[in-house]
């Protein structure tokens, strides 16, 4: 591999700089909130494998300037990593010109000289939890960080978050272990099948795992009616439900998969409680966005995916307390991410108070 000289970060052109890391991460942030709005994705190249040499940038990125646009961002993606954005991708595909610049990309280098040592990778921003492709996926290191600028303390934070949720989940399912085991009697004793309800639910950064309820509904049950209405509230074209207050509610309504005990216990929200089960282990957080079904995330827009990229999925949230399904679907998203924006543990703690009062109250529960 070609030796690279004296450690240097300065300007490529003379004009457009070489942004620090922190400065980096933020423009591709913020890129990413633009891409969501506009449909128009862009691409991030990574080069790789700098780790523990002197990097001169100069000589790094001579081989490649035919590659690289005057629009283009540059800068250091991580301590060993330099990243390039291409954005503004007009009407071409991105995974063709994706698949195009890398082919460029390696072969500049290879003919520099750099034919070993370096890795070049390149992600197509924002993620679409709905593509199959491997490729598709960024790093993940682009969602630990809400802002770049301001990520100190956060470890700290989340730790502090992590605390309340195991000392929470574990403190409530002691203490309501009773009720809970009254409540699995009555499930098994009014319906036939299993006491749990166990469904796949897609987490934080769309990582798939097994949610549980108390199961409400008859076993064998066909899902096309909520596929249906889920599409059409995503969408912006359902219609407002009436529950049994009279409340015009984004939700389906007497629903006739729901045993006479499961209408009980989703009216004052008692299905959700073997859900401390997975807040305890990791999967889900006291507080966070609700996670969805796989097939409710195949009708998302891009930047409706945020809400389950950026931060875990919980029991209770802003939605739960300031709206649950009296609001649209855009409404509930943007309250989820207004969360993610602003969390804090003791955000988390108001939201966990105001929770007992929102479910007694049963405004928006069905």
């Amino acid at each position: 591999m070609k030796k690279m000289s004296v450690p240097i970060r300065a300007n490529f052109t003379g004009e457009t700089p070489i942004l620090d890391e922190q400065e980096f991460l933020l423009r591709i942030s913020l890129e990413c909130r633009r891409a969501e709005r506009s449909r128009k994705r862009f691409i991030l190249v990574l080069l790789d494998g700098l780790k523990g040499q002197p990097v001169d940038t100069t000589a790094l990125l001579a081989p490649i300037v035919g590659v690289i646009r005057e629009t283009d961002i540059w800068g250091w993606f991580a301590e060993s990593t330099f990243g390039i954005m291409f954005a503004e991708l007009s009407d071409t595909k991105p995974e063709s010109a994706r698949d195009t610049i890398v082919k460029k990309i390696e072969g500049a280098l290879q003919q520099a000289g750099y034919e070993e040592g370096i890795a070049v990778s390149a992600y197509i921003l924002p993620r679409d939890l709905n593509s199959q492709s491997t490729t598709e996926g960024p790093p993940t290191r682009i969602y630990d960080i809400r802002e770049a600028k301001s990520s100190g303390g956060k470890g700290l934070q989340l730790a502090v978050k992590r605390a309340i949720d195991v000392v929470g989940a574990a403190s409530l399912l002691i203490l309501l272990f009773p009720l809970m085991a009254l409540i699995a009697l009555a499930v098994k004793y009014t319906s036939k099948g299993p006491i749990l309800f166990r469904q796949s639910r897609v987490g934080q950064r769309g990582k798939h795992f097994t949610f549980l309820k108390f199961r409400t509904m008859a076993v064998a049950n066909d899902s096309g009616s909520h596929q249906s209405y889920v599409k059409d509230f995503i969408q912006g074209t359902a219609s407002r439900n009436t529950n049994e207050r009279g409340e015009g509610v984004f939700k389906l309504t007497h629903d006739p998969r729901v045993t006479r005990f499961g209408r009980v216990l989703r009216s004052t929200s008692l299905d959700e409680l073997p859900q401390l089960w997975n807040v305890l282990i990791g999967e889900m957080s006291l507080v966070g966005p609700r996670p969805p079904i796989p097939y409710e995330v195949k009708y998302y827009h891009l930047w409706h995916q945020r809400r389950v990229l950026e931060v875990k999925p919980g029991i209770t949230g802003l939605w739960q307390v300031r709206g649950r399904s009296r609001t649209c679907f855009d409404d509930m998203v943007r309250l989820d991410l207004q969360y993610a924006r602003t969390w804090s543990p003791w955000l988390d703690i108001k939201i966990l108070l105001q929770t007992p009062l929102a479910v007694l109250g049963g405004g928006g529960a069905h």
